[in-house]
């Protein structure tokens, strides 16, 4: 997986390089963009019924073979000089689509790996893997696009599919499956587990808010960094403070094991909006680095805390459906929030709207906190008492991606 994340930030840097040096601009870039999302929207129901259906590992398999083929296929088109960008985003289109029955089937294997006792080890372990290469994966993508040119970067995400197949292949656990009911009582199925719980009906709809909230923040601090303090400079540093964030976040998450985890997960996503407002006061580089540090930290541990709950509360012949039903919120949520961030700016300013989205961000996730179920929710008391030497889980027990309201910064693969 640290392979395949790394695979993921070599393509994000060669494939802006690739359209805008072929002769593309903003709007094709944008249209290749647009379809990966939109056949993530279309696809990530399907692949959690599925996930829930077949045993995980094969539809990791057919997964990652669609993805190595669609990958293959862009390193080629732009080997060859022989871009369009119809076939592109048909191309990423298929990809995204493989990728959103990867995900699920990994959220479901997960718990078939690893005991209750060390599955926030393993989460936090496989968040620590994820941020780093979130960080590492970009460097190292654009050096080596500096040197041997986008299709290099391609290639070397491709491969990375093939490490991940060759992985899935290895696992040899099975899941009881049900019979098949139909795709739509399926699917309605994995909606009824979240209705029928109020930490985690509560929990998804605050996300949605969240994401839409988030979607705006995103585009604006941008537009701060640039333009107020110092640059594209400034937006590196930024980002590497809230990439060290989101490892401090992991390896509290590795170490600290608090009886009411969900609890404690959201009230450390309360940091949240510490880093929107460092960018209207003090609005110093020193201090939104400081609140991206500490914001993404709280970011992060939360991820470990949601997604080791949902492995501990859902059963699993479901959980494959609910996490898709998660990130669909998710999915639909942050574009809504990118499109508004413009007419926002233009009609208050920008500093007010991130106040006000500051204060969204405060009131979605003071809804869980309310909820009674949150606070009900207990870990075993043997994976609170567990020695965090003996939690890590063996190297065979990590092939899984946390996908909870952490999936918002960094949508993994």
């Amino acid at each position: 997986m640290t392979l395949s994340w790394l695979g993921t930030g070599f393509q994000t840097v060669a494939l802006g390089v690739a359209v805008i040096g072929a002769g593309g601009g903003p709007r094709q870039l944008g249209l290749v963009m647009a379809s990966s999302v939109l056949s993530m929207l279309v696809c990530v129901l399907f692949g959690g019924v599925w996930a829930d259906r077949l045993q995980p590992t094969r539809v990791m398999v057919l997964s990652d073979l669609v993805r190595f083929a669609a990958t293959a296929g862009i390193t080629v088109m732009f080997a060859a000089g022989t871009y369009r960008l119809a076939p592109l985003c048909a191309l990423v289109a298929v990809s995204s689509g493989a990728g959103s029955f990867f995900g699920p089937a990994m959220t479901a294997l997960k718990p078939m790996l690893v005991p209750a006792e060390r599955r926030q080890s393993a989460n936090a372990t496989l968040s620590l893997a994820q941020t780093g290469c979130a960080v590492l994966g970009p460097a190292l993508g654009g050096a080596l696009v500096a040197v041997f040119g986008a299709p290099v970067g391609f290639a070397v995400n491709a491969v990375s599919f093939l490490a991940s197949l060759l992985a899935a292949l290895l696992i040899r656990v099975r899941a009881e499956r049900a019979p098949r009911t139909g795709m739509l009582r399926e699917l309605a199925a994995g909606r009824r587990e979240i209705t029928s719980r109020d930490w985690l009906l509560s929990g998804v709809l605050s996300a949605t808010l969240f994401h839409v909230a988030n979607g705006v923040i995103l585009v604006l601090v941008q537009v701060v960094a640039i333009e107020r303090l110092g640059g594209a400079s400034a937006v590196g540093l930024i980002a590497s403070a809230e990439g060290l964030g989101g490892v401090v976040g992991a390896a509290v998450g590795l170490r600290w094991r608090p009886h009411r985890l969900l609890g404690a997960g959201w009230l450390a996503l309360l940091l949240m909006p510490f880093w929107v407002l460092a960018y209207v006061w003090p609005g110093i580089l020193a201090a939104v680095m400081a609140g991206g540090l500490v914001g993404y930290a709280g970011l992060s541990f939360f991820g470990v805390a949601w997604e080791t709950t949902l492995q501990d509360q859902v059963p699993r012949a479901a959980l494959g459906r609910v996490a898709s039903w998660d990130q669909l919120a998710s999915f639909l949520a942050m574009p809504v929030g990118n499109a508004l961030a413009g007419p926002l700016s233009d009609a208050y300013g920008v500093d007010p709207v991130l106040v006000v989205c500051a204060g969204v961000l405060l009131a979605a996730l003071a809804v869980p906190m309310l909820v009674p179920g949150t606070w009900r929710i207990t870990r075993p008391a043997a994976a609170v008492r567990t020695p965090v030497s003996a939690a890590v889980p063996a190297p065979a027990a990590l092939p899984a991606v946390p996908a909870a309201l952490s999936r918002p910064v960094s949508t993994g693969r």
